[in-house]
């Protein structure tokens, strides 16, 4: 069995434990998708991702992305976790601008005072939410139907749904309750076309983001 280099990185931190968590597997090259679909299962966190050799040279590496069950096109604190891994894994390098490939395209990194950020790719589905399925997300986050204001389709891999609530406070107020289907977050109600490494902006938060399976 070949060894491969593995890392667990906490996204979103500034002190060890308190991010997100993400495996982050060096040395992928060779692993087919059941083999690593079998890692991340095994892992068991939110994401699991695959760093392999790029097939563009407009790319500095290219990941694949796997939750415990299934994988996904992009994802956000992978996205992060995976660059600081490659960085620390190739001894850093100079320049601020790195280029991931995976299965939305290229993702365009860089480096800020206030650690890594990324340009997010774009959308892949967006638009309105089919009513059952507003009902079912209402559910999942045990709220009345009838205090989701909007939901739109805010899809650029992992199957985002967006929802808006009358109130930051209702958000906040919010305790999901599990789903075979449906993961929910609370989530700043942000513009801003990256996502930052270390902290999350202070925005309102009214919206809350659900991740359809």
């Amino acid at each position: 069995m070949r060894a491969r280099r593995f890392a667990q990185v906490d996204v979103f931190a500034t002190e060890p434990h308190r991010g997100n968590p993400v495996a982050v597997v060096l040395d992928a090259d060779g692993l087919d998708a059941a083999g690593m679909q079998r890692f991340a299962r095994w892992t068991n966190l939110s994401e699991t991702t695959f760093v392999l050799p790029p097939t563009t040279d407009a790319a500095d590496y290219r990941v694949r992305i796997f939750t415990p069950t299934l994988e996904l096109a992009f994802a956000g604190h992978p996205t992060l976790g995976t660059c600081h891994a490659w960085l620390e894994a190739i001894g850093d390098r100079p320049g601020d601008r790195f280029v991931q490939e995976c299965g939305a395209g290229l993702v365009e990194l860089r480096r800020t005072p206030d650690g890594l950020a990324f340009a997010a790719p774009p959308l892949v589905r967006s638009g309105p939410v089919a009513e059952h399925l507003v009902e079912e997300i209402a559910a999942a986050l045990d709220i009345a139907r009838d205090e989701i204001v909007d939901a739109q389709w805010a899809d650029n891999g992992p199957g985002w749904v967006a929802v808006l609530l009358a109130s930051a406070a209702r958000v906040l107020a919010i305790q999901p309750t599990s789903s075979p289907s449906i993961s929910a977050w609370r989530v700043p109600a942000s513009r801003e076309p990256t996502r930052r490494s270390r902290f999350a902006p202070s925005f309102p938060r009214t919206v809350c983001s659900s991740r359809i399976r």
